[in-house]
């Protein structure tokens, strides 16, 4: 049999050596081993990115000293740890080498997500520097979806979405609005922040789950021969470094990712990545629907390029918002949410026949795609058939109760009749 040692490393996944002489193989973050051109192609042609033709970007990365790293992070103002090590070192080297042009991309998009994740960060009283969460996560694609299924800039999980919140269903899929997920990831951060009190186990835990961590900790203190302590867990025991060994391989890489995260926004100058420019409006607001509407609707009448639309409205996941179900509220550019209200009854009267009612495609796991009309029709003709099918049912279990009625009354009478019959003769035979 193949030794493990001799098992040839992913090209996802490095090893590192402890101070004991320990190999630990360590994962990248799925989102960055995405593939560069085809992420950057759906980018720039969803987000409206472009270059910056100010500032000309060099494909050399300079080389720094170790102690050119430890000074730079120290001045990044932090109230959490932001170590350095050789595992932090080799993801500041895969953001500033092999995963530079997304770099450009994020620092592009930073510009309109940053915002948001700042004021929900805020809202809930915790450090800022959480802003670069969805980095890791999703590299700031709004509909970014992991082999496991989380999904948007933050990677809810669908249960754990809905349990802060956020509604998922056909048509909506709030973990991706780029709102109404930072808030209820904020909410989440909080709570675990309640349960570990150390951003770093905070961080991992996002990533794992709280489950692991507290699995990772037994297991540290275990090697440590503290399995049956009944004394309390110490800070130095729940410290993220002391149970890195015993973390998922993926997790192990998650905070040295977080720390470069934060290294290479700040100092991409630095390492010559210039920023992309984006053409998202800096400024928003929304109009609430209790219509249903489609996005298109909306583009053709005030004349907004569709994918701009999308781009400010990834959580509609067919482009048609359910208002007849509950309010929505549709993001547009600021000056144009006058311009809706004046013509609401005009985008709702546009095409509507053929955009409400047209088949939505959606592709399942084996690729087969299946259809569906919209939610309202599908549900109109839904409750049509199963009346027709309730009143089959009810036509045919009362039939089946006549008869069966039918069938008792005519066994009751055959009964009568036979007793009378046994009767006669009785009496006849007494009579002789």
């Amino acid at each position: 049999m193949e030794n493990d040692d001799d098992v040839p490393l992913g090209e996802d996944e490095f090893a590192v050596t402890d101070n004991e002489g320990n190999e630990e193989v360590v994962e990248f973050p799925e989102a960055m081993t995405y593939d560069l051109d085809s992420l950057l192609n759906l980018y720039m042609s969803k987000t409206y990115l472009s270059g910056d033709n100010d500032c000309q970007m060099k494909n050399e990365n300079p080389v720094f000293a170790k102690e050119v790293y430890v000074e730079r992070l120290s001045r990044i103002p932090s109230v959490m740890e932001l170590a350095y090590n050789d595992v932090v070192q080799k993801f500041i080297d895969r953001y500033s080498g092999r995963l530079r042009y997304s770099v450009s991309y994020m620092l592009g998009a930073a510009n309109f997500y940053m915002p948001i994740f700042e004021e929900a960060l805020e809202a809930y009283k915790l450090p800022l520097e959480l802003k670069y969460l969805p980095i890791i996560e999703s590299a700031l694609n709004p509909k970014a979806v992991s082999r496991a299924g989380a999904t948007g800039l933050w990677q809810f999980m669908l249960a754990t979405g809905k349990q802060y919140g956020l509604e998922v269903n056909s048509l909506v899929d709030e973990r991706r609005d780029p709102v109404k997920s930072s808030y209820a990831a904020a909410r989440y951060l909080k709570a675990l922040y309640r349960i570990f009190g150390d951003w770093n186990l905070v961080i991992a835990a996002y990533n794992c789950g709280p489950e692991n961590i507290n699995k990772a900790i037994r297991r540290a203190r275990a090697a440590a021969g503290h399995a049956q302590d009944d004394t309390p867990i110490t800070a130095a025991e729940k410290d993220y470094w002391h149970i890195y060994p015993y973390l998922p391989a993926e997790t192990r890489g998650y905070v040295p990712a977080f720390i470069a995260a934060n290294y290479i926004m700040t100092y991409y100058c630095d390492h010559n990545i210039c920023p992309m420019t984006t053409r998202l409006p800096a400024q928003t607001d929304t109009v609430i629907v209790n219509r249903n509407v489609h996005l298109e609707q909306v583009a053709g009448v005030l004349g907004l390029d569709i994918d701009m639309l999308r781009s400010l409205n990834p959580e509609f996941r067919h482009d048609i918002v359910p208002g007849l179900t509950k309010p929505y509220a549709i993001r547009l550019p600021l000056a144009d949410t006058g311009r809706f209200i004046d013509n609401e009854d005009s985008i709702y009267a546009y095409r509507a026949d053929e955009l409400l009612n047209k088949r939505i495609e959606v592709t399942i796991n084996d690729d087969v795609p299946t259809y569906s009309k919209k939610k309202t029709t599908v549900r109109k003709r839904t409750n049509t058939r199963a009346r027709r099918n309730t009143r089959a049912t009810r036509s045919k279990k009362t039939s089946t109760k006549r008869s069966t009625a039918k069938r008792k009354t005519t066994a009751k009478k055959t009964v009568r009749s036979k007793a009378k019959t046994t009767t006669k003769k009785k009496t006849t035979r007494r009579r002789k």
